[in-house]
C-alpha cells in the first residue's frame, strides 16, 4: 500500500556534472518534467566522501564521535548539499511538508552517503523518510514481485554462527514483539545451525526476512560476499542463482555489518559499494525493500534501533518513517554524538505501508482512543475532590453568602456518590447567589460533563473563565483555560484544545503558577499521546512530574504526581515497555489509595487488565476489568462504563466469546446513546462492526460501520476515511 503524498529527487550522472528534478509522486508520471543541470567535479566530491569515511572512523569503542569529529561530519555534509543540489532544489526541500522522499539515482552514484548531506540545520536522513531507488546498467532478468499477504509470514535468522549472544537476544525480542502487537503475523524462529541450504529452500516462504548475525564482503570477489551461516557465506552469487520464477520477501532487513571481523568498528572508504553489493544483489532478485548497514552497530543500538523500527511498521506506518523514527530514537538514547543513527540505509520505496489496520488491532487502537478518555476524566473528577476539602482554600474565593461553601461540599457529596443531577441542582443554587462564586464552576461543569451533556460542560467553563477574568483572577483564569481545552479534547476538536492548553501553561508561567503549569503540562502530554508522539509526550510528563515531586506534601500537588506517573504508565504502553508501564501505574495506585480516589483506582484496574491483554494473560485482564467496572457501578460513573462495556467487549473478542463480546458492545451502545456520548458511541458502532466481520454477517457490519462512519465525520475526519476504505474494501474483496 502506497501513501498517498511523496517526492521523487531523480538525480542522473552526466560526463560534466548531474541533471536532477524534484517531482511529487503524481508529477512524476507526467509527460513533460523539468530538470536543472548541476556542474560538479567528481574528483572534488569523491575526496569528500572519502574525507567522511575517515570523519566516521574517529569513532571510540561505543560509536561515539568526538566534538571536533562531528563538527566535521556536518561540515563535509554541508559542503556535499551545496555541490551536489541545485538551488532549486535546495529551496524546494527545505520549505516542503512532504516527508516521504524516494531518491531516484544512477548506479555511480551509489558511493554518496545522501543520507548525510547537512542542510544548515539537520542531516536528510532526519528531515525526511528517505529511500533510495537505483537505475542499474545491468540488464536483468524480469522478477516476479511478491504481493504483501494479509496474513503474513515473517522469518527472523539469529546467531547462525552461534557466536553472538546478542544477535540471538535480537531476533527472540523482535518475536516477541510482534506476537503481541499482531496476532495474524505467523513468526518462524531459528537460530544456530542455520546452514545455505536452509535459506535457499525456505526464503521464498516468508513476506519478511530479518537476520542477525555476521556480514562479510569479500574484496577479491565481490559476488563471494554474504551473510555468514553455518556452513558459509550466503553469497551474491547465491541470490542471483535462486531464479527469476521465485517469489523473495517483500522486505528484507539485514542488520549485521558488513565485516564479521569483531575489531572492525568503522567502515572503509568505499563502504557505501559495500553495503550497496548485498542489497543489489536481493533487489535485482525481487525484493522491494532492503534495509542494510554500513558499519557495525553496537549491540543495544542495534536491538534498540530494530525494536523502534518494526514498532511502528507494525502500527501502520510507511517504512520510511518507521526508518527515520527509529534513527531519531537513536539519537534521543545515545545522543547526536554516537553515529549509530547513521548506521542504515533503505533501499526502496519510503512511502509503502505493510500492515494497514486489521481486525483485532483496530479493536485495541479503538480501545486506547476511548479509554484514553475515560483515564483522564477520571484524574477530572478527582481533582474536583480537592475543592471539597475544607483546609485547602486554593480554588475558594470569599463569597457573598458563607452559606455557598456549605452548599459546595454538599454537592461535592453527591457528585462522589455519582449523584449528577443532585450536584447539579445545587450548584445551580449556588450560581444563582452568587454567580462569581468561582468555585462552583468546575464542579458544575464536571457533573454535566460526567451525565454526557457537553454542551453544558463547555458553557459553564467558559462561565468560569468569563468570571475569573473579571475578578482578575489568573490562577482560575489558568484553571478555566485547562478545563476549556480538556472539553475540546474529548470531542476530538484539538486545534482548540491545543490553543487553550498553551493559554494556561503561559499564563500560569507568567504568574508563577506551578500548579496550574504542571496540570496544563500533563493535559497537552496527553494530547500528544492522542496525536501519537509519545517522546513529546514524555518530555512533558517528566517537566510535570518534577514540579509535582518537589511540592508533593500538598494535596494537590501530590495527586497531580500521582496522574503524572498514570500518563507515564500509558506512554510506555504505546513504546512496548509494558514492565514500565506496570511500574508506573504501580506508583499511582499507591497515591491513589492514600488519597482514596475511587474513579483513579478504576482507570488503574482498567489500564493493568489492558496491560494482561496484550500478554494474553486473559484471565488476569477480566479480573482487573470487572474490578474497575465495578467502581465505576458503584459511582455511577456513565461515561466511565460506556467505555468500560467496550473494553470488557473487546477482551471477550480476543477470548473467541462472541457472544459476550456482543453483549458487552450492546451494553456499551444502550449507555451512550442515553448519555449522548459521540466518541464512546462511535467506538462501540465500529467493534460491533469488527465482531461481525469476524462472524461473516457482512450486512450487519456495513450497518454498524456506517453509523460510526455518520459520527466519526463529525469528530475524526481520519477515522471516517480509514472506515471509508474499509468498507469499499468490504464491499469489494480482493482475493
Amino acid at each position: 500500500m502506497q501513501k498517498e503524498k511523496s517526492l521523487v529527487l531523480e538525480i542522473l550522472r552526466q560526463d560534466s556534472g548531474l541533471k536532477m528534478g524534484l517531482f511529487e509522486a503524481e508529477d512524476y508520471i507526467s509527460t513533460l518534467r523539468h530538470y536543472t543541470d548541476v556542474s560538479v567535479s567528481f574528483t572534488e566530491i569523491e575526496s569528500l566522501c572519502t574525507e567522511l569515511a575517515v570523519i566516521l572512523n574517529k569513532v571510540d569503542r561505543s560509536g561515539n564521535l568526538g566534538p571536533d569529529a562531528l563538527k566535521q561530519l556536518t561540515k563535509i555534509g554541508s559542503l556535499l548539499w551545496s555541490h551536489l543540489f541545485s538551488r532549486q532544489i535546495k529551496e524546494r526541500l527545505k520549505k516542503t511538508g512532504i516527508l516521504d522522499l524516494v531518491l531516484s539515482i544512477d548506479e555511480e552514484l551509489v558511493n554518496i552517503p545522501w543520507e548525510l548531506l547537512y542542510d544548515g540545520a539537520n542531516f536528510l536522513c532526519l528531515n525526511f523518510n528517505l529511500g533510495r531507488v537505483v537505475r542499474a546498467k545491468t540488464e536483468s532478468s524480469p522478477v516476479q514481485y511478491r504481493s504483501f499477504s494479509s496474513a503474513p509470514k515473517m522469518l527472523i535468522l539469529a546467531n547462525p554462527t552461534n557466536d553472538l549472544k546478542s544477535a540471538y537476544l535480537e531476533g527472540l525480542n523482535i518475536k516477541n514483539q510482534f506476537e503481541r502487537r499482531r496476532n495474524n503475523v505467523r513468526i518462524d524462529f531459528k537460530s544456530t545451525l542455520i546452514d545455505r541450504l536452509y535459506v535457499k529452500k525456505n526464503l521464498q516462504d516468508y513476506d519478511i526476512m530479518h537476520f542477525a548475525g555476521h556480514c562479510e564482503y569479500d574484496e577479491s570477489s565481490p559476488s563471494r560476499s554474504g551473510w555468514v551461516l553455518s556452513d558459509g557465506r550466503f553469497t551474491v552469487q547465491d541470490i542471483l542463482g535462486i531464479g527469476p520464477d521465485v517469489s523473495l520477501p517483500s522486505l528484507i532487513f539485514s542488520n549485521a555489518c558488513h565485516s564479521a571481523a569483531e575489531s572492525v568498528n568503522i567502515p572503509e572508504p568505499d563502504y557505501q559499494k559495500k553495503a550497496y553489493s548485498l542489497a543489489a544483489a536481493f533487489l535485482f532478485s525481487g525484493v522491494r525493500h532492503y534495509i542494510g548497514t554500513i558499519r557495525r552497530v553496537e549491540d543495544t543500538a542495534s536491538l534498540s534501533f530494530a525494536q523502534e523500527f518494526y514498532l511502528h511498521l507494525v502500527s501502520g506506518k510507511p517504512i520510511g518513517e518507521a526508518l527515520r523514527l527509529a534513527r531519531i530514537k537513536l539519537i534521543r538514547e545515545h545522543g547526536i554524538m554516537s553515529i549509530h543513527w547513521a548506521s542504515h540505509l533503505l533501499y526502496g520505496n519510503p512511502g509503502f505501508v505493510f500492515f494497514k489496520s486489521q481486525a483485532l488491532p483496530q479493536l485495541k487502537k479503538t480501545k486506547k482512543i476511548v479509554h484514553l478518555s475515560k483515564k483522564v476524566l477520571g484524574m477530572v473528577s478527582g481533582s474536583l475532590l480537592l475543592i471539597s476539602l475544607g483546609g485547602f482554600l486554593y480554588f475558594w474565593l470569599p463569597s457573598k453568602n458563607p452559606s455557598n461553601y456549605y452548599l459546595l461540599m454538599q454537592s461535592k457529596k453527591m457528585f462522589s456518590r455519582g449523584d449528577n443531577s443532585g450536584a447539579i441542582a445545587l450548584c445551580n443554587k449556588i450560581t444563582a447567589k452568587d454567580a462569581s462564586f468561582l468555585a462552583v464552576y468546575p464542579v458544575l461543569a464536571e457533573a454535566y460533563q460526567r451525565s454526557g451533556d457537553r454542551e453544558n460542560a463547555l458553557k459553564y467553563y467558559f462561565e468560569y473563565a468569563r468570571f475569573s477574568e473579571k475578578k482578575n483572577d489568573f490562577r482560575h483564569l489558568a484553571a478555566s483555560f485547562t478545563e476549556i481545552g480538556w472539553n475540546y479534547h474529548l470531542q476530538g476538536e484539538y486545534a482548540k484544545a491545543f490553543e487553550y492548553y498553551d493559554k494556561a501553561i503561559n499564563l500560569s508561567r507568567e504568574n508563577k503558577d506551578k500548579l496550574n503549569e504542571a496540570r496544563a503540562l500533563r493535559k497537552l502530554a496527553v494530547w500528544y499521546i492522542d496525536k501519537k508522539n509519545d517522546d513529546k509526550a514524555l518530555e512533558l510528563l517528566t517537566k510535570s512530574s518534577e514540579i509535582n515531586r518537589l511540592r508533593q506534601n500538598i494535596y494537590e500537588y501530590k495527586y497531580n504526581l500521582a496522574c503524572d506517573y498514570f500518563d507515564m504508565g500509558l506512554v510506555f504502553i504505546n513504546k512496548n515497555d509494558y514492565e514500565s508501564a506496570k511500574e508506573f501505574y504501580e506508583k499511582s495506585r499507591v497515591i491513589f489509595e492514600k488519597l482514596k480516589l475511587q474513579n483513579e483506582l478504576s482507570d488503574y484496574y482498567f489500564n493493568l487488565g489492558e496491560i494482561y491483554l496484550i500478554e494474553k494473560q486473559f484471565q488476569k485482564a477480566q479480573d482487573s476489568y470487572l474490578r474497575g467496572l465495578k467502581i465505576d457501578e458503584a459511582q455511577n460513573n456513565k461515561v466511565g462504563m460506556a467505555c468500560d462495556y467496550n473494553m470488557i467487549g473487546e477482551l471477550y473478542v480476543e477470548m473467541d466469546n462472541w457472544s459476550e463480546a456482543e453483549k458487552y458492545f450492546m451494553r456499551s451502545v444502550s449507555i451512550s446513546k442515553e448519555i449522548n456520548v459521540r466518541p464512546e458511541l462511535a467506538g462501540a458502532f465500529y467493534n460491533l462492526g469488527l465482531l461481525y466481520k469476524k462472524m461473516g454477517k457482512k450486512n450487519k457490519v456495513r450497518e454498524y460501520w456506517r453509523q460510526a462512519q455518520e459520527i466519526y465525520k463529525a469528530i475524526d475526519e481520519s477515522k471516517y476515511q480509514e472506515i471509508k476504505k474499509e468498507l469499499l474494501a468490504l464491499n469489494n474483496p480482493v482475493d
